[in-house]
Order: C-alpha cells, then structure tokens, then sequence
C-alpha cells in the first residue's frame, strides 16, 4: 500500500533533490522516500542529511497559519 502526500519544497531544494536523484540513478520520488526511510529509521539522524540546523523549522499546530 501506498499513501500520497504533497510536498511543497523551495524551489533551490527542489533542484538540489533532483540533482542528487539524478547522481544516484534514481527518480526524485524514489530518492525522497529513500532519504524519508533513511531518517525514519531507529538511529536515523535526519540532522546528517544537510538540514541547516542554524535555521529553526516554523512551529506548526493551531493558530500557526499565516493564512486568513
């Protein structure tokens, strides 16, 4: 079974994805869940995968929308 989901990357991470599946001989989405497998695994340190960690993530939940 597999479950569709929407991702909205910025347009530079787009392309640095897609450069990287094209090295690895992949699609992007095959890349993306090897990367998502990667980081989901016990152990896995999503950190390692070149996130800037300088750069906190927006907080997200309610009232977080920047949206009328």
């Amino acid at each position: 079974m597999t479950k569709h989901v929407n991702l909205r990357l910025p347009d530079d991470v787009h392309a640095m994805a897609a450069a990287a599946a094209a090295a690895d001989d992949r699609s992007l989405n095959s890349w993306l869940i090897s990367v998502v497998r990667r980081a989901a695994e016990p152990g896995g340190a999503p950190d390692c995968l070149g996130r800037d960690s300088a750069t906190p993530a927006p907080l997200r939940g309610r009232g977080s929308s920047s949206r009328p």
